[in-house]
């Protein structure tokens, strides 16, 4: 996507959250997941690599809280942005303060993106749209990764999981991330989060009526935005490297790209 602008711009969340450190970086013996060697590379530099081959992708951020860390690993031509000690969200906010609109975000432990999968993102999002996140079908997930044990969020229409691929396309998407930091604060109280939502939403949900355009839709009266969630054809876009399955799944899935385009 090229904006009016020029090239798009991408920000890569790879900062951790205050407190006990990642239990996966320490399994490592580094101090970020976000520099864990996957298949001998670390996974930053895999994320920066995708993106930077993706058409249309200009300027790349890495939002960290210890720049220091990625000294000698990302290029030099890669941009630092301090992440926020108050969570993935307030990061967002700060880029999108920073950067404006379009943003492309993703995560540093996206250790399987591909230009491809950003490319069919974008291609996908409305003229209209204001902020639209990635998500992979169930079928697919269980079609490309058969076995695997993912999140799904099921809906009336559809079960999918996330991505970790954001676009944030015009200013009035803050108005999502401001939600998102909402959510964010009360993630260990599902039933404020739910309030925040409003009880129609959750009533629908528990009877298994939300559809994907009325989730769509109650975000967009929250915000006084248009959101979309777009479908990615391949399910292995939903594999983040979370916990040592996910790590030992990517490898494997790393080394069967490798032999089947050598």
């Amino acid at each position: 996507m090229t904006t009016a602008h020029g090239p798009l711009s991408a920000l890569i969340l790879a900062g951790t959250r205050p407190g006990a450190p990642d239990p996966m970086a320490q399994a490592a013996g580094v101090s970020h997941k976000a520099i864990l060697p996957v298949g001998g590379t670390p996974m930053i530099l895999r994320v920066i690599s995708a993106l930077q081959a993706t058409p249309g992708i200009g300027r790349i951020v890495v939002c960290i809280d210890n720049p220091a860390v990625l000294a000698g690993i990302i290029p030099p031509d890669i941009d630092i942005l301090p992440s926020s000690p108050h969570g993935p969200s307030a990061s967002v906010l700060a880029g999108l303060t920073q950067m404006g609109t379009p943003l492309l975000v993703t995560t540093a432990d996206n250790a399987l993106l591909r230009p491809a999968w950003i490319s069919e993102f974008l291609d996908k999002c409305g003229p209209d749209t204001d902020v639209a996140a990635a998500v992979a079908p169930e079928a697919a997930v269980l079609r490309d990764v058969p076995g695997t044990r993912r999140t799904f969020i099921r809906l009336a229409d559809m079960a999918f999981s996330g991505c970790n691929l954001f676009l944030f396309r015009t200013p009035a998407s803050l108005a999502v991330a401001e939600l998102w930091q909402h959510v964010e604060k009360n993630r260990k109280h599902p039933l404020r989060i739910a309030w925040l939502l409003g009880p129609a939403v959750l009533l629908r949900a528990l009877c298994k009526k939300l559809t994907r355009a009325a989730l769509c839709n109650r975000i967009g009266a929250l915000t006084g935005t248009t959101a979309e969630l777009i479908p990615l054809s391949d399910g292995r876009a939903a594999v983040d490297v979370d916990k040592p399955a996910d790590l030992d799944l990517t490898e494997k899935l790393i080394a069967a790209d490798a032999r089947a385009n050598p």
